[in-house]
């Protein structure tokens, strides 16, 4: 029997789907989402449209990737599409945060900065996690209301602006993570779109394949 013909035969109509818990974009996108949550129940007015609008993109960058898994049985187009919107979502929410910075005038992390790789070697998992080490880069003296390289365009006045520019740079670097990983996810299922194809070419190969049965 050839390639083909064994491919046919073994091929699934709908294939395996909705493992989405055990996808790394997930589980830092929900990570995201925590963080999220908690930063603007702290920093943000909870009557505000801003409130609300970041929480929800936080919010859809999780719920797409669920929704674009389970859908992956049945339309890789559409798994396709969600897993881009996840990806648009926590754009959006990227600019919410950085526009916290700017408008507070507080200082957003250069892409060299040491904290960036020292949060991601931290591996944290929960929204709890993420705010034991903010406390800790705090309390570091190279970083704290005194220290001596803070930048001038820097407001930093008290323990609370120092939470709230920590948090939210610490935010950007998990939406940095997350997206970085869908960006892998959306590059894998285009190709395995364009290679397999989608449910309609999956069922023609089954119909294909019984045909040739005996």
């Amino acid at each position: 029997m050839d390639r083909n013909r064994q491919k046919e035969r073994l091929e699934p109509l709908i294939p395996k789907h909705g493992g989405y818990r055990k996808l790394k974009s997930f589980q830092v996108a929900q990570l995201v989402y925590d963080v999220t949550v908690r930063f603007c129940d702290r920093y943000i007015d909870r009557r505000s449209r801003t409130h609300d609008q970041m929480v929800q993109a936080a919010r859809s960058g999780v719920q797409n990737i669920a929704e674009g898994s389970v859908a992956s049985g049945t339309s890789k187009k559409m798994e396709l599409k969600l897993t881009n919107v996840a990806k648009a979502s926590l754009e959006e929410l990227r600019l919410d945060y950085e526009d916290f910075l700017r408008q507070r005038n507080l200082a957003m992390w250069r892409p060299d900065d040491p904290r960036r790789k020292a949060l991601v070697a931290r591996r944290c998992t929960t929204a709890d996690e993420v705010a034991d080490w903010v406390k800790e880069i705090s309390n570091d003296g190279r970083y704290g209301p005194n220290r001596r390289d803070q930048p001038k365009e820097s407001s930093i006045s008290s323990i609370g602006s120092i939470y709230s520019e920590l948090s939210a740079n610490a935010a950007l670097v998990l939406i940095g993570v997350a997206s970085a990983l869908l960006n892998r996810q959306v590059a894998a299922q285009a190709a395995a779109f364009e290679q397999e194809g989608g449910f309609t070419e999956r069922l023609y190969r089954t119909r294909q394949a019984r045909r040739r049965k005996p």
